[in-house]
C-alpha cells in the first residue's frame, strides 16, 4: 500500500442514532434483542405507499432502490438450517420530487406456493435437508432446493429480477413488486448466480451458474443491454468448490474457487446439504480461473494461497495484469456464523473480511496480494461508471463497534475508502443494522473522475424504533450524517444486495 491504513480511532462521523419514532404498529417485546430484532419475519406485505421522510431528500434523486433478503426464517414452525435458506422478500423505495414511496412483498416462488398448498415443508436448501425419502433419489441438487430469490437484484433493461444462486432468475413487476415467475432468459441451463456484473464498454452484463453433479460445471452467460442473452462457454471444474461471486474486467471474467471439498454424490443422493458437506482445506489453495470474454474457450487456471471471499469490489486491466480488489477472509468460518443467525441467540465472533488487492499475471500464472483497508468490512460497491475499469473509491458496510479483526454483530456503519491511499471516512449508525451501501450518481454524472458525485443509499434497521429506513448520505461528506431518512412503519429483515434503477430506466 502507498500509505498505512488508519486506525479505527481516526474514523469520523455522526454516531447519533435516529430518535425513537411513534408508529401505529406497536413494537414487540423482541426489540430488546437490539440488532437481532431485525431477524424476524417480514411483519406485513404492501404495495407502494407514502413513507415518512425525516430531513430533506435531494430533488435530483429520482428512481427506485430495490433490495432482497431472507424474510421468512422458518417453515411451518421449524427454523431453516441456515440464514441463506430464508424465503425472500423484495423491498423497494421509490424517490421522486422530494418524496418517497415504499413497498415490501414476499417473493411468491413456485416452491413456497407448493408448500403453502400442501401445508408442510417440501423442499430443502443450502443448509436445510429436503424432507422425506424423495431427498435420497439421484436428483440434481438444484431440483431439491427452493428458489428463494433472496440474495440480489438484477435490473436488465426495463425488467427487474430477484436472484438466488441455486435457481433461475425470478422476475417481478416494478409497478407493485408482484411475482411474475422464474425466467430462463433464453439461455440459463440450471442456475444463475446472484452476482451479475456489468461491463459498460461492452454494454453487457456477465454472470455464471454452477451445475452440481459427478463433475461441477461452470456455465458462463452474457446479457446484452439490447435485451439478448447468450451462453458464452462452460468450464468443467477440476475440484469441488463453492463460488458465490466473480469479477469482470473489460477483457476477462475472473473466478476464485476456494478450497471447499466434498463428495458430489452426497448431494446427488441427499445424504447432506451443500452447507453440511463442505470442508475447508486451505493446504490445497484457491484456484484461479480466468476466462477471456472474446475467446472464452481459452481458459487459464492456476492456484494461489488459500483464502475465502464472498464479494468483490471491482477489477480492471493494467497492462498484462489483472488488478482485483476483494473482501478477503482467512477461512470459511463466516459461513457458520451467518447460518446461526436463523434464530436470534447470543452469538460468538469470527474473523471478518478485510479489503485486499490481488494482482494476477495470467500469462505467468502467478499472483501477489496486499491489504488495502485493514478493518472489518463487507458488501463492497463502486460507482457504476467505473465497473470493470480502474477505480479510486470503494463503498463498504463496516463494523465500527468491533475491536480488532473479529466481529459478533451485523454491519453498523458505511465506509468510504480511497483504495490507493487507505484514507477513509465513516458514517456510524449508532447501533443500527446497515445494509450494503449503494452509490447513486448525480444525474448527468457518468465520468470516472466523479466517483463520489452523488449519494449513498443504505437500508438501515433501527432497534430503538423497531423500524427500517433508507438512509440517504452525501457521498462527498459521509461524516455530515444523513441528508434524509425514508421510514417504513415496520422493520424490514436484513437484505443482502440491491440495485438502483434511475427513473428513466424503470417507468412502470
Amino acid at each position: 500500500m502507498s500509505a498505512a491504513a488508519p486506525s479505527i480511532t481516526q474514523f469520523k462521523g455522526n454516531s447519533n442514532p435516529a430518535a425513537p419514532l411513534s408508529f401505529n404498529a406497536t413494537p414487540t417485546a423482541t426489540t430488546d434483542l437490539g440488532w437481532m430484532g431485525s431477524l424476524r419475519d417480514l411483519p406485513r406485505e404492501h404495495g407502494f405507499e407514502p413513507l415518512r421522510v425525516e430531513g430533506t431528500l435531494p430533488g435530483e434523486l429520482n428512481g427506485t432502490l430495490y433490495r432482497t433478503g431472507p424474510s421468512l426464517f422458518s417453515s411451518f414452525g421449524k427454523p431453516y438450517g441456515h440464514l441463506f435458506d430464508g424465503d425472500g422478500a423484495v423491498s423497494a423505495v421509490r424517490f421522486a420530487n422530494g418524496g418517497a414511496l415504499g413497498a415490501a412483498k414476499l417473493v411468491q416462488s413456485e416452491g413456497l406456493a407448493k408448500e403453502r398448498s400442501a401445508g408442510r415443508q417440501l423442499f430443502g436448501g443450502y443448509g436445510t435437508n429436503m424432507p422425506g425419502l424423495k431427498r435420497f433419489l439421484p436428483l440434481s441438487p438444484t431440483s431439491k432446493v427452493k428458489n428463494t430469490a433472496n440474495t440480489s437484484i438484477l435490473v436488465w433493461g426495463e425488467r427487474v429480477f430477484a436472484l438466488n444462486e441455486s435457481g433461475m432468475p425470478t422476475e417481478f413487476a416494478p409497478s407493485d413488486l408482484a411475482t411474475l415467475g422464474e425466467q430462463d432468459l433464453g439461455m440459463v441451463v440450471e442456475s444463475f448466480s446472484a452476482h451479475p456484473h456489468w461491463v459498460p464498454s461492452r454494454r453487457a452484463i456477465y454472470n455464471f451458474g454452477l451445475r452440481y453433479g459427478r463433475k461441477i460445471i461452470l456455465d458462463v452467460y452474457e446479457l446484452a443491454d439490447s435485451g439478448r442473452g447468450r451462453k458464452l462457454t462452460e468450464v468443467v471444474l477440476e475440484r469441488t468448490t463453492f463460488i458465490h461471486d466473480f469479477v469482470a474486467t473489460e477483457k476477462h471474467l475472473v473466478f476464485f474457487a476456494p478450497p471447499l471439498r466434498y463428495n458430489p454424490l452426497s448431494l446427488l443422493f441427499g445424504l447432506n446439504t451443500l452447507n453440511g458437506a463442505m470442508r475447508w482445506r486451505p493446504e490445497q489453495g484457491t484456484d484461479v480461473i480466468v476466462v477471456p470474454i472474446d475467446d472464452p474457450q481459452r481458459v487459464t487456471r492456476f492456484t494461489i494461497d488459500a483464502f475465502y471471499q464472498w464479494h468483490f469490489l471491482n477489477a480492471y486491466e493494467r497492462g498484462n495484469e489483472i488488478v482485483v480488489d476483494v473482501v478477503r477472509f482467512p477461512n470459511f468460518d463466516s459461513n457458520k456464523w451467518f447460518g446461526e443467525l436463523i434464530e436470534p441467540h447470543p452469538m460468538g465472533a469470527y474473523v471478518a473480511g478485510e479489503l485486499w488487492r490481488i494482482t494476477l499475471d495470467p500469462s505467468a500464472r502467478r499472483a501477489s496480494s496486499e491489504p488495502r483497508w485493514a478493518h472489518p468490512c463487507e458488501f463492497p460497491r463502486v460507482a457504476p461508471a467505473v465497473e470493470s475499469t480502474s477505480h479510486t473509491i470503494g463503498w463498504l458496510a463496516a463494523y465500527a463497534a468491533s475491536a480488532g479483526k473479529s466481529v459478533d454483530h451485523l454491519p453498523d456503519a458505511v465506509a468510504k475508502v480511497e483504495v490507493e491511499t487507505g484514507r477513509d471516512s465513516l458514517w456510524l449508525s449508532g447501533g443500527s443494522v446497515v445494509s450494503e451501501p449503494v452509490f447513486v450518481p448525480r444525474p448527468g454524472n457518468g465520468a470516472a473522475h466523479a466517483e463520489d458525485d452523488g449519494w449513498v443509499l443504505a437500508l438501515v434497521y433501527d432497534p430503538a424504533a423497531d423500524a427500517s429506513n433508507v438512509t440517504v448520505l452525501d457521498a462527498r461528506d459521509l461524516c455530515a450524517g444523513p441528508l434524509a431518512r425514508a421510514w417504513f412503519d415496520h422493520h424490514v429483515p436484513p437484505t443482502f444486495h440491491g440495485a438502483f434503477a434511475p427513473a428513466r430506466t424503470i417507468t412502470s
